[in-house]
Formats: C-alpha cells, structure tokens, sequence
C-alpha cells in the first residue's frame, strides 16, 4: 500500500488546530542558486517539500543570507551572515527557536532549540579519505559529523554505501532516501547542442568531466584514457581551467547551469572516475541530460547508476582507454546506452524523496509531541 504523507499529515493537522500549530526548521545553509552536490540536495528537497507541507505547519530555514531568496515561498528564512568553513559550522550549531522537529540537511544540528532533531549525512568522506581534506577541516568535520551522528533522533542517509559506512563506524541505524536529478537536468534539441558547441568552440568529439577538479576525482585518468582513445578531453568545473587540470585537456571552468544539458548531450562520452562517492550526483544528472556515461565502480555508484552506465573497476589508464574507444567507435551502442541512462535518471523523483522525508518527521514523534493520538 503507498501512503499519502501529505495527506496523512494535512488529516491530523485539522485534529490539532484548535492546540497549536506545528513547527518545522531546516539547518540549510548549504542551500544556493546554481550550488552543486549538497547544494542540489538542499535546493530540490525544499523545493520538492514545499509543495507537500500542510498548512498547519510553520517551516523556516536557516540559510545564508544572500540565499533566502532562493528559498520556496512558504519557508520562511532565518538569515545568518554569508559564510564559510569553520564560521559557518559554528553558525549552524548556534540554538536555534523552539521547533518541533529540526532537520539539518548537511549533518549539523544546533546545540538546542529542537524538540525533535533529524540529520542527513550525504558520505563519510572525512573519515574514509582525510587526505583529500585541510588537516584542520578534517577534524572538524569528524566532530561535526559525530556529534550529529550521537545527537539527531533519526539519520538519513543518501545512499546504502553511505548508510553501511555510518552503521560501521557510528554503529547508528540510518533511514536511506536517495536523491534524483537536479530539476534544470533534461535532453538538449540539436539546436542548443549546436549553438553550445559554437559558444565553446567544442571538438566535434570529446570525453567530459564535469566537477571539481581535485586529485579524488583523478581527471588525470580520464585526460590519458581520452588521448589513447583518440578523443579531446574536456573539463567542466572548479580549477578546470587552472594548472590543476591536467595537459592536454581543454578546461571550461564554471559552466552557466543553462549550458549544461547541451554539454552533455554534445559529449561522446560523459567519465566520472572518482575515488569515493557518498552518492554522486554528476554521473546521474549527464544521464538524465541523455549522456553516454562511464564511471568508477567504488562507493555509492553502481547503486545510482545501475544499469544505465558502464562501470570500471580500478583507474588503469589502458581499461577507461578501450571503453571510450570502443563507445565511440560503435554509434549502437552508445545510443543504447545514452537511452539507459535516461531510464534509470527518469525513475527517481525529489518528490518521492520528499515524501519520505516527511515520513522521517512524523516518527521522530511530530505528531505526537501535540498531545495527538
């Protein structure tokens, strides 16, 4: 039987009018216009979530001030000062006003303020792969992540791989409720493929990369595996067009987000050969945009890709090589893939991840924390 939350919750709130009204807060500070990984979670969970809130509740965020307009109408925003690093972890541990159900949507609860307290941890990063970190953000994050992990009623998870870790190294119980595409994800027309062709003056073939370019997500693999393959390589992202992308690989930089479905359907091929995933967004928004897409067989991904893409196991240049060539070399295949993808990216919804969610507050006791049977 599929349970209507909404409904459900909208039924019992016409029980409890006449009492108080509830209340609900979202620690998102994460939350931005065009932000990636946590930054989509934060902006399509609340955007999914609004739409689902029944009226008896009272919703706000705690969010960065120049983002809060960015926030859903019917949430209203606490604003705290823009920042980053350790303020702004403090600024999310501040207490915050009496709620009944908190939920910190990257780890970090307030020291008090929340009847009830609900953390998403997106990976275990900090502790599975300190060495991609600062020293000092390592260890706070650690303490951060621990005091959530030891604090919050209920944990959700955005992946099994990331729930095991939790189970493993917090021996916490998590609630997995995996994420979905960003909602600007979709297949470009031939005409916007062109006109971003022109506007980057793209090869007509080339492997993409989209994301930070950081030693973990080893753009250095896919550059070699591209020049043996006898395809360009094309970075897309934070320090990709620094001399922290490797030789020989054509860097965009950022990307206008409009930009990004014609990029991706403009690829031959789409790599994502990271290290470690908590989930991994980018490998499953170039499917939703129809791209063809090779990634790494290690953390979250091949739960988030299944079938729809091809998975390499280790970062032998010579293996990532054979697939683009092969992939490029076959036009059936690829087109096969491409339709994969998209049907794995066409089954998952943030408002199916919402609706879980709002499952996640009412057994933490939202309800009955109204005196309502």
């Amino acid at each position: 039987m599929v349970l209507n939350i909404s409904n459900t919750l909208t039924m019992i709130c016409g029980r409890v009018r006449v009492a108080r009204r509830l209340s609900l807060a979202f620690g998102a500070l994460t939350l931005e216009r065009d932000g990636t990984g946590v930054g989509t979670y934060t902006r399509e969970l609340l955007s999914a979530m609004a739409s689902l809130l029944p009226e008896c509740l009272d919703v706000s965020a705690l969010v960065q001030a120049p983002s809060a307009d960015c926030l859903p109408a019917a949430i209203e925003a606490w604003q705290v000062p823009q920042s980053s690093g350790i303020r702004r972890a403090v600024l999310g541990k501040l207490p915050v006003p009496r709620v009944d159900v908190f939920h910190g949507l990257d780890a970090d609860l307030p020291v008090s303020g929340p009847r009830a307290k609900v953390a998403t941890i997106h990976d275990m990063s900090v502790f599975d792969t300190p060495w991609a970190y600062p020293a000092i953000r390592a260890r706070g994050e650690r303490l951060l992540v621990r005091d959530s992990l030891r604090r919050a009623d209920a944990v959700i998870a955005v992946s099994e791989f990331t729930a095991d870790r939790i189970r493993d190294l917090a021996g916490v119980e998590p609630i997995v409720i995996g994420l979905a595409p960003p909602s600007w994800a979709r297949c470009a027309s031939p005409a916007e493929i062109v006109a971003v062709r022109e506007k980057y003056a793209l090869p007509s073939r080339f492997v993409l990369q989209v994301g930070t370019v950081e030693p973990r997500k080893r753009p250095d693999v896919v550059a070699a595996a591209a020049r043996g393959a006898g395809l360009a390589c094309v970075l897309a992202g934070k320090n990709s067009d620094t001399s922290a992308a490797p030789a020989g690989a054509i860097g965009l930089g950022y990307v206008d987000r409009a930009d990004l479905p014609a990029l991706y359907g403009a690829a031959t091929v789409v790599a994502y050969a990271s290290e470690y995933e908590g989930f991994g967004l980018p490998p499953l928004e170039a499917m939703a945009c129809g791209a063809a897409v090779v990634a790494s067989d290690v953390g979250a991904l091949p739960d988030v890709v299944g079938d729809g893409a091809v998975l390499i196991g280790g970062f032998e240049v010579a293996e990532w090589a054979d697939e683009f060539g092969d992939l490029a070399a076959g036009p059936a295949e690829l087109a096969a893939l491409r339709r994969a993808g998209l049907a794995v990216a066409q089954s998952l919804s943030w408002r199916d991840a919402a609706r879980r969610t709002l499952a996640v507050y009412e057994s933490v006791g939202l309800w009955a924390r109204t005196g309502v049977a």
